[in-house]
């Protein structure tokens, strides 16, 4: 019956999604060539998922959706966003640090960090502005396509100087028009007593759904959302990332350089010597440049050997790795699973295949890589598969490690003509990036490891069923955020009061100075 449920479902909305399309090609379409960038129409017509946000957004009121739909289409031709590039904005802009991504929330959120201190309210560069807000929305699509993002509002050290409400209602307007379904939740962080005035007026302009994804909290309070790995320290955080520019900060998706070094493969033994060996010599062999940099969350290419009695017990190797069920057909390789490794808390779910299929008439060099090396083994992470051939990979955790929601991996493609393994090295170095194909997979965690994991479950509440501990949990932290507010208040109360007992002694004073003036005044001389 459910199975019936389902497949109702999804008849439903691909009706919903091809009326939607011949709805926009007749209504919107006719006589209106110049008004849309050609590239988005095409897109439209040929991508489900992006109708089905826009759909969603508009609880799959066709009529609603269009009207989105043209005016994120109007916008994205106006600002001309396909073509958004790093030249197009201005370099000063990239170099101040107010808007960047880094680092991911508690549910594996990609974070989007405004440092509102940062923004000066100046009407001559405000469309500067807001077309390096979209450079940065339409750089995180491409990249991470039907991935939601965290915003994270930092306004400390901020006053009203740096609040301009044009430019919020902007960024408002982004998530709710011209990205859909981007947004999981907008985190605003020690907002000073004094703006709540203008937080009132810009909640006015967001819809109910959005509403209830703002989150307020202070410096103390964050870690309720994000870890403290990816927060700063004067947040109560340990990640030690400071903005610069250049590079993008996150270009780590592309950067295959690793403090950690390589990881073995499954058949070493992890207490030789050879592997610090070859962990210094890879270490020595990066820039000074590089080796001072902070970590950053970087994918990773481990350096594993492909022995030829893999393949000979391949079916061994898989045996208790999760199968994919999905799968991404791209230019050059179906990738299944299509968007995310599962992983579980029992032994034989600390394991997942991934499986590469080339589609193309010529060989194709692939290669994994993963945010997280230090937890994961890849097997091969790099090889070429034959025409019409496939590849089992097999991703399984090291030793006693959890997998996270913020974990991701690459797998990148490219064709390759008369070029032997032993030349891998040097084809990745020489292959135009044009012509790789790049393929993410997120991970996702089964509850049971979520619960083993939770350091909240490790004292006495380890007896009660996992329900009241959420709700104890969820008691508790409501419990501390309003006794934060009330101190808050409290204290806001108190400066009040001392300013009015200041005044009134001030009245006082003058009350009695005028009385001594007139009494010397009515003296008889």
């Amino acid at each position: 019956m459910a199975e019936v449920e389902t497949q109702e479902g999804e008849q439903d909305l691909q009706k919903k999604i091809e009326e939607t399309r011949l709805k926009f090609k007749s209504e919107f379409l006719q006589d209106s060539t110049d008004k849309y960038d050609s590239r988005d129409v095409e897109r439209l017509q040929n991508n489900d998922a992006l109708v089905e946000w826009y759909l969603t957004w508009r609880v799959y009121v066709v009529d609603d959706t269009l009207k989105m739909i043209d005016e994120s289409f109007q916008w994205r031709k106006e600002f001309d966003v396909n073509d958004l590039t790093e030249s197009v904005v201005p370099k000063w802009m990239f170099e101040t640090g107010a808007v960047y991504l880094h680092g991911y929330d508690k549910e594996g959120n990609k974070l989007f960090w405004f440092k509102v201190r940062l923004h000066v309210k100046d009407a001559k560069t405000t469309l500067d502005k807001k077309k390096y807000v979209a450079f940065w929305l339409e750089r995180y699509a491409k990249k991470e396509p039907g991935m939601p993002l965290t915003v994270v509002f930092d306004m400390s050290d901020s006053g009203f100087g740096n609040i301009d409400m044009d430019f919020v209602k902007y960024i408002i307007n982004c998530f709710k028009v011209y990205y859909p379904k981007f947004l999981s939740k907008m985190i605003i962080v020690d907002m000073p007593w004094m703006m709540n005035a203008a937080w009132k007026i810009i909640k006015s302009w967001l819809g109910p759904e959005a509403i209830s994804k703002l989150k307020f909290t202070s410096k103390s309070e964050v870690q309720m959302y994000i870890g403290p790995e990816y927060l700063p320290p004067y947040m109560g955080g340990t990640d030690p990332f400071k903005y610069s520019y250049p590079p993008l900060p996150d270009d780590d998706f592309q950067t295959p350089i690793s403090d950690n070094g390589p990881i073995v493969s499954e058949d070493e033994t992890e207490s030789k010597e050879g592997e610090l060996e070859s962990r210094e010599t890879l270490e020595s062999s990066f820039s000074s440049e590089i080796v001072a940099k902070p970590k950053k969350v970087n994918f990773q290419e481990e350096n594993v050997r492909t022995e030829d009695n893999d393949k000979a017990d391949a079916g061994a190797k898989t045996k208790g790795a999760r199968k994919p069920l999905t799968t991404f057909n791209g230019p050059l390789l179906d990738v299944s699973p299509a968007e995310e490794l599962t992983f579980g808390s029992g032994d034989t779910e600390k394991k997942c295949l991934i499986i590469l299929s080339n589609v193309t008439r010529n060989q194709v060099a692939f290669k994994v890589r993963t945010t997280a090396p230090e937890k994961y083994r890849v097997k091969p992470s790099s090889n070429s598969c034959d025409p019409g051939a496939s590849v089992d990979i097999i991703v399984s955790l090291h030793g006693g490690s959890q997998a996270s929601p913020q974990d991701r991996f690459l797998v990148m493609a490219a064709e390759m003509e008369n070029t032997s393994t032993q030349e891998l090295a040097q084809f990745w170095k020489d292959v135009p990036k044009a012509k790789v194909m790049e393929h993410r997979l997120r991970c996702n965690v089964l509850e049971g490891v979520k619960a083993a994991a939770s350091p909240l479950r490790d004292g006495p509440m380890e007896t009660a069923p996992s329900g009241q501990q959420d709700f104890n949990t969820a008691q508790l932290m409501r419990m501390m955020t309003c006794t934060s507010r009330m101190e808050q208040k409290l204290n806001t109360c108190l400066w009040v009061q001392k300013v009015l007992v200041v005044l009134v002694l001030v009245l006082v004073a003058l009350n009695l100075l005028c009385l001594y003036l007139l009494g010397t005044t009515q003296q008889p001389s």
